[in-house]
């Protein structure tokens, strides 16, 4: 079962998603069982969707290669008293710091890495055995064409290298279609989760 992200918005260029309208996430087992859990939001930006979950687990990393973004985060959470929430500035692509986590969370940030399969290698290597790997992406939209992002991710395609680093019980789902939302393209997003 995938988890429910029900009444987190994230935003994204021109266009706001309201998770909760969508019955594909309407599921939180995953998460809501977790509270004895350390989650990593790697590419966390200002924590827009991993600080609404930190009442579901023992404590979240938020992870991102911008200070600026980082240190928006570190306002919400002190703002929020949200005490089970740290930040740090981090580059997995450069360097992966000695870190295990029981869920590592990505949203709307596959894409923008160059090597999909070393990105995910990384993450694999720093679950605890059983851990979760959840992704939220775009699907593959071949009107797109942009030299820095993937134009999505075939979950096919996905599903294979994800098989390939070792995740297992991978199960992929789109849950969003928008008018305009993916470089002014009609697209639809997905949300994965994975398990070491």
């Amino acid at each position: 079962m995938l988890p429910s992200l029900r009444h987190i918005r994230f935003a994204v260029p021109s266009f706001h998603i309201n998770l909760g309208h969508t019955s594909t996430c309407d599921r939180r087992p995953v998460l809501r069982d977790s509270k004895s859990n350390f989650l990593i939001d790697y590419g966390s930006g200002t924590g827009l969707i991993s600080l609404a979950l930190s009442d579901l687990v023992d404590a979240i990393l938020l992870v991102d290669s911008s200070k600026q973004m980082l240190e928006v985060a570190e306002v919400k959470i002190s703002h929020k008293g949200i005490a089970n929430a740290k930040v740090l500035h981090s580059d997995f692509t450069e360097e992966t710091p000695e870190l295990k986590a029981d869920i590592v969370l990505m949203s709307l940030v596959l894409l923008h890495m160059p090597d999909t399969k070393v990105i995910l290698q990384r993450l694999f290597n720093l679950l605890n055995d059983g851990g979760k790997l959840l992704i939220v992406d775009f699907d593959k939209n071949d009107k797109i064409n942009h030299p820095k992002v993937h134009n999505g991710f075939s979950h096919e395609r996905l599903k294979k290298i994800l098989s390939e680093v070792g995740f297992k019980s991978i199960e992929m789902n789109t849950f969003y279609h928008g008018k305009r939302i993916f470089m002014n393209q009609d697209a639809s997003m997905f949300i994965s989760s994975s398990l070491k």
